[in-house]
């Protein structure tokens, strides 16, 4: 099968803590309180599981944390959604990472030998 992703997924376990989603247009989604478990990640988003279905085009602060001394701050966009049995898997991409942070990500592939 043709990849058609844009940056090499890696895998990536994590868990994190999202309280709600907004648009651009000031729409606010407050009761989300999810815990999310990130399964990988790439220069351009993240891949996560959640029990809780979430609205395509919507958006989520996150701090991402590669390591215990190697973290990030972004702005993540909903954009793929697959359902699966009793959980839903997304895809994020990631919005205004700016060059350095993305390679934070390449530092990552390296310090685990991906």
């Amino acid at each position: 099968m043709l990849e058609k992703r844009r940056a090499e997924r890696l895998p990536f376990m994590m868990t994190l803590r999202v309280e709600s989603l907004y648009k651009q247009n000031n729409e606010v989604i407050d009761d989300i309180k999810e815990d999310l478990e990130i399964t990988d990640i790439s220069k351009t988003g993240i891949g996560f599981s959640s029990h809780v279905e979430m609205p395509l085009g919507y958006y989520f602060n996150a701090n991402i944390q590669l390591e215990e001394e190697k973290h990030f701050f972004s702005v993540l966009k909903i954009i793929r959604k697959n359902d699966g049995k009793g959980e839903f898997h997304y895809g994020c991409e990631f919005v205004g990472l700016a060059d350095i942070l993305s390679s934070a990500v390449d530092e990552y592939k390296e310090d685990k030998n991906l």
